[in-house]
């Protein structure tokens, strides 16, 4: 390969990793943002809520019941009162 292909070789696969870096530095959050965002504390929670539903309901049929069924059977039977509970804790 000439000298000529592999420079712009190298300045294209510079760009584009220059491109890539941009890109995933600007879908970042900034620093701390989770531990300020309210709605994103609440979406942990009630993830981990799920999960712990999913590990439980799985258990009880030996075999893994999969997310969404779990998250549709959470939601259906428990979040009601998840969240009534959860609210009084945090003085909503």
């Amino acid at each position: 390969m000439s000298e000529k292909k592999k420079t712009m070789s190298n300045s294209a696969i510079s760009n584009i990793t220059d491109i890539d870096t941009i890109a995933s530095k600007s879908n970042e959050p900034e620093p701390g943002f989770a531990q300020r965002s309210t709605l994103y504390q609440e979406f942990l929670a009630e993830r981990e809520e799920i999960l712990r539903h999913k590990w439980i309901e799985s258990e009880k049929q030996g075999k893994d019941i999969g997310f969404e069924r779990a998250l549709l059977d959470w939601i259906r039977k428990h979040r009601e009162s998840w969240r009534s509970t959860r609210n009084k804790k945090l003085g909503k």
